[in-house]
């Protein structure tokens, strides 16, 4: 069995957290990229989402995650009595998670859905990989938002698509794994050739962002319908 060595050091985040909604119960927040969620074990990665929030909310946890290089939307929990009701409608799939993110090239189609059984890769951490043998079930719808030519400093047109992405599974690197599979990465992605094609080397950011987030809140039975502007 491979052992798992995490050399990652996280770069100072020197971008705040957003707080979009908060009662006695939850915390609705817009994550920087470039932040952690949770801190690791390395002393050097202790800056993160959860690391800021208990300093204000103490108590807090995280019901799900944002990789460290996607911003948006995140809900956290005030207790643990929140967090259990939380994290139950994360794994009955009620909870609705749409992304918004720059895809490298044009996509052919408006419209589909990728389904690629995702599992960990050992040998290769932190990446993932397409597995149908061993990987779990992984789905991914996308839509066509706009084909777009941004242009670079030489003068030349870099093709990209932005799409709204809604993965049906949460599983880790889903979304970018996916899209690498669709041909077309998410541009400025380090780990599956979002920074490959002549013109995408430099890109300050992975391009994907948690747009909205639906669910029930536990304590009203209300529909939380949180929507947060696409930065890019």
């Amino acid at each position: 069995m491979s052992t798992i060595i995490d050399t990652f050091i996280a770069p100072p985040c020197h971008d705040q957290i957003e707080t979009v909604y908060q009662d006695d119960h939850l915390v609705l927040i817009n994550k920087p990229a470039g932040l952690l969620s949770l801190s690791g074990k390395n002393p050097q990665n202790i800056d993160s989402v959860h690391h800021r929030l208990v300093q204000l909310f103490p108590g807090c946890t995280l019901v799900h995650r944002l990789d460290f290089g996607t911003s948006g939307l995140m809900v956290i929990a005030r207790n643990k009595a929140i967090n259990a009701a939380l994290c139950q409608q994360f794994s009955q799939r009620t909870v609705t998670k749409i992304y918004s993110a720059l895809l490298c090239g044009h996509l052919e189609h408006n419209e589909g859905m990728i389904d690629r059984a995702i599992a960990k890769d050992p040998a290769r951490f932190p990446l993932m990989s397409i597995c149908p043998l061993h990987g779990k079930p992984a789905r991914s719808r996308y839509q066509v938002v706009e084909r777009i030519y941004r242009e670079q400093e030489n003068g030349a047109l870099l093709p990209l698509t932005r799409v709204q992405l809604t993965p049906e599974t949460g599983r880790t690197h889903q979304l970018r794994i996916h899209c690498q599979q669709l041909g077309h990465p998410i541009l400025g992605c380090d780990l599956y050739g979002g920074r490959l094609l002549p013109g995408t080397e430099q890109t300050p950011r992975l391009m994907l962002h948690a747009s909205e987030l639906h669910f029930v809140h536990p304590i009203s039975g209300e529909w939380m319908k949180a929507r947060h502007p696409c930065p890019f």
